[in-house]
């Protein structure tokens, strides 16, 4: 299961995609028992080969100005017909119309479902909303087992302080 990070670096890079006004970005989640290198591509292309650096670019300016991430390997830069940027959990790919059509990926990957931005998107919020109701449980409990503690901390301090007492009203009589 991606990390909720790996959502957020995907949209970002989904972005910068329609940012540089990528033609036909689809992200392709793969099926893990087919592919154990990565878990999603983002594939999209350019309508030339300085639009398809200029993606390639943005991708990387934005998920290293944001999130401190940098792709593992980046190949095809300089003929720019077909990029590709490795971030481990998910792989880009930026190609010209030509090459798309002729290697065809999301034919390739039968077996790999298309997600939308939105459908994403959603799904990393509900990774978050889960993420912090399960902190705020978290720290429920914690609070409890705080008070119980000093609670119990209360009791044994008053203890002595009774017998204390106790001792003193027998010595009076």
């Amino acid at each position: 299961m991606p990390s909720t990070e790996s959502y957020q670096l995907l949209l970002a890079a989904a972005a910068a995609c329609e940012d540089k006004k990528a033609e036909d970005v689809r992200i392709l989640a793969l099926d893990p028992s087919e592919s154990g290198l990565t878990d999603y591509f983002l594939i999209c292309n350019g309508t030339n080969e300085r639009q398809n650096v200029a993606i390639t670019d943005e991708i990387e300016l934005r998920l290293k100005r944001e999130f401190g991430a940098y792709p593992n390997s980046v190949e095809g830069r300089r003929q720019a017909e077909w990029i590709l940027m490795d971030y481990v959990d998910f792989i880009v790919h930026v190609f010209s119309r030509e090459k798309r059509a002729f290697y065809g990926l999301e034919r390739l990957r039968k077996s790999a479902t298309t997600i939308s931005v939105a459908a994403l998107n959603a799904e990393l919020k509900a990774k978050i909303i889960s993420a912090r109701a399960h902190k705020a449980a978290t720290a429920k409990k914690a609070v409890a087992k705080k008070a119980v503690v000093k609670k119990s901390a209360v009791k044994k301090s008053a203890a002595p302080a009774v017998k204390v007492a106790k001792k003193a009203t027998k010595s009076r009589k």
